[in-house]
């Protein structure tokens, strides 16, 4: 769990950690709010606590001041983020023990992608999962491509609502957004973060018949398919690695399975960056962002090459260069703009989070 006190105006970062090994998010948040307790006092005025969590559904899609009533909703959510949800809500429900008078927000990674249009958003799937069960496209990491879509407009000196970006969130869990005009209009992950890329331990997409097969040939049982999907598969399925700095050191020494791993995990990245180009229609730049987004540059070169009558290129030296900040990759000119953009999630729930707290305060 990690954990931040910053200054969402400036971005100035009072104090920052992470909890480790963490079995109950509700004990966690109360230890680190304890342990905080001298910055606390001496910060001022706390304007709010900002919680990410996983799954708003159809319900959330702002972030939401917390009382009583959308703690209970975000918790009927579980059924759609069983591993997630439930840490989010004993957190919160932690911090508002601990910091009763302190405004919580609840800050949702698919609320970003509220904005997908109906056909983007839909599965050709009966109307009763649909409509009874919720069955359609949401979306995650949606946080950081609200970072991630400022920060670009904001290096290329342009407004947001004038470009059209396809960004990749490219870390453990990794996804593709189409971005035109500062909103997301496609996304890779759908019902669950399951969906889309190869990632460190998920598959990505597969085809749907793929659990009903394995039940009748192998004899699994649904729960022990989508475990093996969500937590056995992946980077660690191809080359018995999920870190793909793993992957690459394999790769460099002559692996086979490692070197199958990187041409499929950047096939999928190339893959997505066509089909999203085609939806946008007008590609003004491509954003790399989140662990191996950001520090990974055969990936990014890998996805790329050959794109040259896109308009699309690397240059070498900037992409092979190590850096820490948002920088351009592309030549100098480059119709097609390739920026490398790290994720920063906590100061975009920083900032969503005050917003939410004024706009709240503005309407009483």
């Amino acid at each position: 769990m990690k954990y931040q006190v910053l200054v969402p105006e400036t971005g100035r970062r009072l104090t920052e950690g992470v909890k480790e090994r963490v079995e109950d998010a509700g004990s966690a948040v109360t230890a680190v709010i304890a342990e905080l307790g001298d910055t606390l006092r001496h910060t001022g005025e706390i304007a709010a606590v900002g919680h990410r969590v996983v799954h708003g559904g159809a319900r959330f899609t702002a972030p939401t001041v917390v009382d009583d009533v959308v703690l209970g909703a975000i918790d009927d959510l579980t059924v759609l983020a069983p591993l997630h949800n439930p840490a989010a809500v004993a957190g919160i429900r932690a911090a508002r023990r601990a910091l009763p008078q302190v405004p919580q927000v609840a800050v949702f990674d698919t609320a970003f992608h509220a904005t997908l249009p109906p056909h983007a958003s839909t599965y050709a799937v009966p109307a009763e999962w649909r409509e009874r069960y919720g069955v359609r496209r949401y979306g995650f990491h949606g946080t950081n491509y609200a970072h991630v879509t400022k920060e670009t407009a904001r290096l290329l000196g342009r407004d947001a609502g004038a470009l059209n970006i396809v960004a990749f969130h490219l870390g453990n869990g990794a996804s593709a957004c189409a971005i035109r005009a500062g909103v997301s209009v496609d996304t890779s992950m759908g019902l669950t973060p399951l969906a889309g890329l190869v990632m460190g331990t998920r598959s990505g997409d597969v085809d749907p018949s793929v659990p009903g097969y394995l039940a009748r040939v192998a004899g699994l049982a649904p729960a022990e398919v989508d475990d093996d999907l969500e937590h056995a598969s992946g980077l660690q399925a191809l080359a018995g690695a999920s870190d793909m700095r793993d992957v690459l050191r394999r790769r460099a020494d002559g692996d086979p399975s490692a070197a199958l791993a990187f041409d499929t995990y950047c096939h999928r990245v190339r893959t997505y960056l066509g089909a999203y180009a085609a939806v946008l229609g007008r590609l003004d730049a491509i954003v790399f962002t989140a662990g191996v987004g950001e520090h990974a540059a055969p990936v990014r070169a890998a996805a790329l090459a050959g794109l040259e009558s896109w308009g699309i290129s690397l240059d070498a030296g900037r992409n092979d260069a190590p850096g820490h900040s948002a920088r351009i990759v592309s030549p100098d000119g480059a119709s097609v703009v390739v920026l490398v953009v790290p994720a920063d999630e906590e100061l975009e729930i920083g900032r969503q989070a005050v917003a939410a707290v004024r706009a709240v305060q503005a309407r009483d």
